[in-house]
């Protein structure tokens, strides 16, 4: 499996479905099925029963996860969605070269 074009903590910009247009950060990566939860997209409601945790039940809503490919990273410089590439930057002095993600459109690092 290649690596994936978005991380935990991004701030990502939606590319299709009911939540077109919106951005949020990614608050957990399912890498297995190559899908993110990301904050207040895709919300879902689910019913709960009374129980010994929540003893009035009800509707909770909460976050369901999207397909990474729906997904862009936010440039930071510019603030709008970007493609994602990857590059060697150097580590110094007797130190390994890293790579690291960097956004298309401004060629700034992502963190």
């Amino acid at each position: 499996m290649s690596k994936l074009h978005i991380k935990k903590g991004d701030i990502v910009y939606v590319n299709s479905g009911e939540d077109k247009g919106k951005t949020g950060r990614v608050l957990k990566m399912l890498v297995e099925e190559q899908r993110a939860i990301v904050e207040g997209i895709n919300m879902v409601t689910k019913h709960a029963k009374p129980s010994a945790k929540n003893t009035q039940g009800g509707r909770e809503t909460k976050e369901a996860s999207v397909h990474i490919s729906n997904l862009n990273p936010v440039d930071p410089k510019s603030g709008k969605p970007t493609r994602v590439g990857h590059r060697k930057v150097s580590g110094g002095s007797k130190k390994k070269d890293k790579i690291v993600r960097y956004a298309k459109r401004s060629g700034e690092e992502l963190k």
